[in-house]
């Protein structure tokens, strides 16, 4: 029987003294008075700190808090307060009456969302909040009150979305949603593009002289782009050899005779031979009716490039066999 009543006793955890917890305050860099009951194998929420509610900072995590009393209220100067990694279910409704609070760990808990009081919205002052690692399924619309909130963690979750309202908090700066089973067909962050919701047309005449003017540069510069045709260049076959001085002599009198066309040359064959080639040029010129001069250059530039290919079929057939 002994044997049990230990066994219940030891289920209570530890108990924590006044004078425990007077050694527990330290001075932190800013100074500014902590209480520090982390790790200590607490199960329920010792009073004897509620004669230390002056401190600024309490930090009872890493502990097996179940519940906090309505007594958390009394901590009117607390700034900072660390319940992470406890077995938290539910959070008083008077988590929502410390003014100055500034960063709240709830963080590794079994927090749920009916778990988390309305009340939690009238931290006005309220910069960091972590309910990472818990059971929330789906956000309180109390959160959207927090104004001044800046870091928000929300990690390791059950939320399967995350409201619009999430990410028009003004001063939010880090947002924390990873592995939550957030369907893929919602994007987790928000759309960095704005999209407009009105187009304005106005005559020429309501703008000013300037404005009318970059209008005007900018659509001649579209006109230009759309009515631009292809550029033609000379065509180079790779590997033949360079064309013969009275190629390139003719060529370069077309490229300056305005109204003539520039001849296509093809390196390596010069020009073609019999007339055209005693006269130094690739087309007949004559002095005919357009139509007629247009089936000309059609006909030479064909035989042209009939050689052109003649000369390629030669090149790939292979060598005749040695006698």
């Amino acid at each position: 029987m002994a044997k049990g009543k230990k066994k219940s006793s030891d289920s209570k955890g530890r108990k924590i003294t006044l004078k425990t917890a007077k050694n527990s305050v330290k001075l932190t860099v800013d100074g500014k008075r902590r209480l520090d009951l982390s790790n200590m194998e607490i199960t329920t929420f010792p009073k004897c700190i509620l004669k230390l509610c002056d401190v600024d900072e309490l930090d009872l995590s890493r502990n097996m808090l179940k519940k906090l009393p309505d007594s958390i209220d009394r901590f009117l100067n607390l700034r900072w307060l660390d319940l992470h990694s406890n077995q938290l279910e539910q959070l008083p409704e008077a988590i929502g009456r410390l003014p100055k609070l500034l960063s709240l760990n709830l963080c590794n808990n079994l927090l749920t969302t009916h778990g988390i009081p309305h009340e939690l919205g009238l931290l006005r002052n309220l910069r960091t909040l972590n309910l990472g690692l818990n059971r929330i399924e789906t956000l309180p619309s109390s959160i959207a009150a927090l104004k001044e909130l800046q870091q928000l963690g929300l990690f390791n979750n059950l939320l399967t979305s995350t409201p619009l309202w999430l990410h028009s908090l003004p001063n939010l700066q880090k947002l924390n949603i990873k592995c939550n089973p957030i369907r893929p067909d919602e994007p987790p962050e928000l759309d960095p593009i704005r999209r407009v919701e009105c187009l304005y047309l106005v005559r020429e005449g309501c703008l000013c002289g300037e404005c009318l003017q970059k209008c005007k540069e900018k659509r001649g510069q579209m006109d230009s782009r759309l009515t631009k045709g292809p550029v033609h260049g000379r065509t180079i076959l790779a590997g033949l050899i360079t064309p013969n001085s009275v190629a390139q002599d003719d060529q370069a009198r077309r490229s300056r005779t305005p109204g003539v066309m520039n001849d296509m040359l093809v390196p390596g064959l010069g020009a073609p031979s019999g007339t055209y080639a005693a006269s130094g040029n690739w087309h007949r010129r004559a002095a005919v009716e357009p139509g007629v001069l247009a089936l000309v250059f059609a006909v030479t530039e064909a035989f042209d490039w009939c050689l052109v290919w003649a000369w390629l079929l030669l090149q790939a057939l292979p060598p005749p066999p040695c006698l």
